[in-house]
């Protein structure tokens, strides 16, 4: 009767997680109701980390992200209330798939895979892996890229190169994006959508 009775709490506080707190509604008309996105309106924001979605909510607040939309809505969001949100988000699951491992292939054919797997050392451009993770699928303050959205990629890419965008440390991403061109920014997009 124990086991029971505290498998129905556990099971209770499962779905009681999974919730959608109130409010994440606002947010959920955009992202959808699991964070999937919905292209071109919004990115996908499902299986993103607590942390990094957190960060984002006061980045749009203080002015360091720019989106004509997405600035009024963070500021909806406030308190602790930034942290259910944050916390629902990044707990809705994402479609797997087995990332490509670094160091598994020695060359690559397109300009992206290189990018992404190896970088550019005469450019000191990092590989995209080595802070967003087994093909990008992301951890911690570094977003997931795997299957993002490849128009809101290139936006995000080109926000970084205008200095739009703000807001990592030693604008690691602004210097990263300042040395791609807009061929490579294309790239890069069209290869972590496909990602999925």
């Amino acid at each position: 009767m124990l086991i029971g009775v505290t498998a129905l709490f556990l099971s209770s506080q499962a779905m009681a997680a999974n919730e959608m707190p109130p409010a994440a509604a606002l947010c959920g008309s955009c992202h959808g109701p699991t964070g999937m996105g919905i292209e071109p309106i919004a990115p996908r924001i499902a299986g993103l980390s607590s942390e990094y979605i957190a960060k984002q909510i006061h980045l749009f607040q203080q002015g360091d992200r720019q989106n004509p939309s997405m600035t009024p809505m963070a500021m909806t969001v406030q308190g602790e209330a930034i942290n259910q949100v944050a916390d629902y988000f990044a707990a809705q699951p994402v479609p797997a798939f087995i990332p490509v491992v670094r160091g598994s292939q020695t060359s690559y054919q397109s300009v992206a895979e290189t990018l992404v797997y190896q970088g550019d050392w005469q450019r000191t451009l990092p590989a995209c892996v080595s802070c967003h993770g087994p093909s990008g699928i992301g951890g911690g303050q570094f977003p997931r890229l795997a299957g993002q959205q490849a128009s809101y990629l290139k936006t995000q890419l080109m926000a970084w190169q205008s200095g739009t965008r703000k807001g990592d440390i030693d604008n690691m991403m602004g210097n990263i994006a300042s040395k791609l061109s807009q061929d490579e920014i294309a790239a890069l997009a069209d290869y972590f959508a496909k990602l999925k």
